[in-house]
């Protein structure tokens, strides 16, 4: 079931992503089974779970496609990925040039190698370490203005490396239906979908150009009453709104109550503890 790296570093998320997990771990593994058959997390992210528990066997997508090519390059190309790092400058000019890249028609032809560099240059620079585009799926997030960000960690990018390749992952990036079309009895899915905004200027679903809305959601509740009945174990993550407690309680899963912390906020005085809640079709015991 989990294949755990024994090195002294062991991979940890590589990205400061929006939703993450890293403060919800406990939480999360208290419900994780104990024994299951293939490792599904089809709203993979930043790979906080992931990570933490390390399957042998595991299929992961994302619907954004340059978060999955950084996967991708960390598991086939990390050398040059690494070198392509040490390139870049901690520099408000240069910053933009390499943020407005995506404006330019050279953005399509370059490598996945330097897409990848990008995107982690991006995250340890740019303000409050966001992933976020704009309408035209452009990154529109501003210079961070900060003193030494760690742009090169070599030693984690190795550690994910050696984790992708001493597991069987597939990696996806397609919608999150079907990304566990194969998934079947023994099989454990944890989805971790964009939230449902607890208000109406709350809402952070631009990590990519196809947002998720309340009809994603309820999507979301069909593939997981669906895996139910396929004998599919899943635990899922969501904001505590009324919706969300409402379409899976109705359905008989169950729900239970966490606080998480929240990092990532433009506005300091909206990060710390939020309610959130953590839904499953199976008892955590089992």
């Amino acid at each position: 079931m989990l294949a755990k790296i024994t090195d002294e570093k062991v991979p940890q998320p590589f990205l400061k992503w929006a939703g993450g997990k890293r403060q919800l771990l406990p939480e999360i593994t208290k419900y994780i089974p104990k024994n299951f058959n293939t490792y599904y997390e089809p709203f993979v992210g930043a790979g906080a779970v992931l990570f933490e528990l390390q399957p042998k066997k595991a299929v992961i997508n994302d619907i954004n496609d340059e978060l999955i090519n950084v996967y991708d390059v960390i598991k086939n190309q990390v050398d040059e990925l690494i070198e392509d790092l040490k390139q870049h400058k901690n520099e408000k000019d240069y910053f933009y040039s390499i943020r407005n890249l995506d404006r330019t028609p050279q953005y399509t032809s370059l490598s996945p190698v330097k897409r990848a560099s990008r995107i982690i240059y991006l995250n340890k620079t740019c303000f409050n370490g966001l992933f976020r585009v704009n309408s035209r799926g452009e990154f529109n997030v501003p210079f961070g203005k900060y003193k030494n960000p760690k742009i090169v960690n070599e030693e984690l990018l190795r550690a994910v490396h050696a984790y992708l390749n001493s597991a069987d992952i597939e990696m996806m990036n397609t919608d999150f239906i079907h990304a566990v079309e194969k998934a079947g009895q023994g099989d454990f899915v944890y989805f971790d979908p964009p939230y449902d905004p607890v208000s109406e200027t709350s809402s952070f679903t631009n990590y990519s150009l196809s947002g998720f809305n309340r009809e994603d959601q309820l999507r979301l509740r069909d593939l997981c009453l669906e895996l139910h009945e396929r004998g599919v174990r899943f635990l899922l993550s969501n904001s505590a709104t009324d919706f969300i407690v409402d379409i899976y309680g109705e359905k008989g899963f169950l729900v239970e109550r966490v606080d998480a912390s929240r990092n990532i906020n433009s506005v300091g005085s909206k990060r710390g503890k939020i309610a959130e809640v953590l839904v499953r079709n199976f008892e955590y015991n089992e």
